[in-house]
């Protein structure tokens, strides 16, 4: 079967996610955190880097229809048979201890065998673990990593080509339910934790989780669907974000774009901000709010534009040459070297979500304005510097005009912020004109009069999408010419069967890799923003509609979109898209569906 991007499903526990495919097989799973070692590993591979099928014993296809329980994170596969019908709910509950993945298998129509395939391999499909029997589970143990596997009722299983396996029959109404659980193998085994009853509290909470949602206009399915992924790419002890669960999920099929989403990204912070709060998440936008400012702390001269789930700076990049890479695409990396990287515009990012924060009426924290200060007088005198801009550029630094743009937030904030809060001190004269000066040379340099467009660095010919926001972050009003007519250079260079590129189509003048990419999803999602904002209401929502329609079947995006193939790629499934989806969806209709 040839599998797609699409083909996939997650569930998660706040902590960690796995990737279940159409075929009932858990193909990606990293434990115990989003960036730990996968255990199971064949999205990048084939089965013997791991991976756990369940279904019905002669199916050699896709399932017959899956989709989650309304407004939960469980996962509902079925199959016809013939000679009946099975379904297969998929969850991960949330932790006590230790994370589990519960598989519940139910009869539903006449008389169906089952099959259970399990290979476990650590570090991300390399190790075979030592497999024993205790006490009817099955314990698999390979240094550090520890997973037991349980069946109630208990069936039999066997070993056989290093993988543990299980053959039975269900007629309707009959359920067998298996748990995986891991532990570090030096600790006894956690408490068993009930399937069914796990079941019940999992759809109970996300349930009553979802039920906290403000919105209620068109596509609210989608905008809960997307509120959820990103609840399940929070890493609950912190609060930080993953941009996806995923690495090295290819940007083109056959191509070297491969990197590792499994961090957390300041350029995300204000957007996510601003979809939590406005959807009605409090809680969940100061659990960021606060993770980013753990993470930021210390001289602003170092600060990044990608941290660990609980604030780690260091994230360096390898290869794993043992794994083939999804559909053959190698290389398959682990880390992320762009950690390295300057990226003004970072700067404007933090300093854009704390005024956001303040503005939302969050908890305050007495340190934040003193960390604005620092690093508004970093930026006082980094400002010019060339970096390597909000696409993480592998071709050299340029002075990119989006990131000169968000130098102009950082200051703006500032200054509105001493504006309206005459208790907070700082040098308002300074940054004002640190604020003009930053603004006058945008728009002398980064700006194109003869096509009337802003362009992506300095003095080059080349379009960013980036420059969407110009009109969104305030840098100018929306109906400037000079910016509908950066709305309508983009349009016109950048599209690309309807959805946006994030850059020229050369993309190795400007990266310098080789190969392309696919449309940029979260592009086109500011495309649609931008067109509301000036006016072409019909057109956004025309576009949104076609953006909400590139979903799968479960109503996931990945990160980009061929709209020639028509297949989604890169990493799976991706909060910038989501969070692209949820602000269009606000922006279009939050008037009338978010209170």
């Amino acid at each position: 079967m040839d599998r797609r991007i699409e083909d996939y499903a997650i569930i998660g526990d706040e902590q960690t996610a796995a990737l279940i495919g159409r075929d009932g097989s858990v193909d990606w799973l990293c434990l115990p955190r989003f960036d730990s070692a996968a255990c199971f590993a064949r999205l990048l591979g084939d089965e013997d880097n791991g991976h756990w099928r369940l279904a019905p014993k002669d199916a050699t296809g896709p399932c017959t229809r899956r989709a989650y329980r309304p407004d939960t994170l469980v996962l509902d596969t079925e199959w016809e048979t013939p000679h009946g019908a099975v379904r297969v709910t998929d969850l991960m509950p949330q932790r006590d201890r230790a994370p589990d993945v519960v598989r519940i298998v139910e009869g539903l129509r006449g008389s169906v065998t089952m099959r259970s395939t399990l290979r476990l391999r650590f570090d991300y499909g390399s190790v075979v673990p030592w497999v024993r029997r205790s006490d009817g589970h099955r314990v698999a143990v390979a240094g550090p990593d520890s997973v037991w596997l349980r069946s109630e009722p208990e069936v039999h299983t066997w070993g056989e080509d290093f993988g543990t396996h299980a053959e039975f029959t269900v007629t309707a109404g009959q359920q067998v339910a298996f748990v995986l659980t891991w532990h570090p193998s030096h600790e006894p085994r956690p408490p068993l934790v009930n399937p069914h009853e796990s079941l019940r509290h999992s759809v109970a909470d996300w349930r009553a989780w979802t039920a906290r949602c403000r919105y209620d206009g068109p596509h609210r399915d989608a905008v809960i669907r997307s509120l959820i992924t990103l609840k399940a790419l929070t890493y609950k002890p912190t609060g930080g974000i993953v941009a996806a669960p995923t690495t090295s999920l290819p940007e083109e099929l056959g191509g070297v774009r491969n990197w590792d989403y499994r961090y957390c990204w300041l350029r995300d912070s204000t957007l996510t901000l601003g979809a939590l709060t406005a959807a009605g998440y409090v809680e969940e936008a100061e659990a960021w709010r606060d993770w980013l400012l753990r993470a930021v702390a210390g001289d602003p001269a170092d600060l990044q534009i990608m941290y660990g789930l609980a604030g780690e700076r260091r994230l360096t990049e390898y290869e794993v040459p043992w794994l083939s890479g999804f559909a053959g695409t190698a290389p398959v990396r682990v880390g992320n070297d762009a950690v390295r990287q300057l990226q003004l515009d970072v700067y404007g990012e933090v300093m854009d979500s704390l005024a956001l924060a303040r503005r939302a009426g969050l908890h305050s924290r007495p340190d934040v304005w003193a960390l604005q200060v620092a690093l508004l007088e970093f930026l006082r005198t980094a400002w010019r510097q060339p970096d390597e801009g909000l696409w993480e550029v592998r071709g050299g630094r340029r002075q990119f005009t989006h990131s000169k743009v968000m130098v102009w937030v950082a200051a703006d904030r500032a200054v509105r912020a001493l504006e309206s809060y005459p208790q907070l001190e700082g040098d308002l004269e300074g940054w004002r004109e640190l604020r003009d000066e930053v603004h006058r040379e945008v728009c002398e340099k980064g700006y194109d009069a003869e096509r009337n467009t802003f362009t992506q660095s300095y003095g080059s010919p080349e379009l960013d999408a980036s420059l969407l926001l110009v009109a969104r972050v305030g840098f100018l009003p929306p109906h400037d010419p000079r910016v509908t007519g950066t709305i309508d250079a983009i349009r016109a260079e950048l599209s690309h069967h309807g959805f946006l590129r994030r850059y020229t189509a050369d993309e190795a003048v400007v990266d310098g890799l080789p190969g392309g990419e696919g449309t940029f999803l979260v592009c086109s999602f500011w495309l649609a923003d931008a067109l509301h904002a000036t006016g072409r209401r019909k057109e956004a929502e025309e576009l949104f509609e076609r953006l909400v329609e590139r979903t799968n079947d479960v109503g996931l995006l990945s990160e980009e979109y061929d709209p020639v193939a028509d297949r989604q790629l890169g990493n799976f499934p991706q909060a910038f898209s989501h969070i692209g989806l949820v602000n269009t969806a606000l922006a279009l209709y939050g008037d009338d569906g978010a209170g």
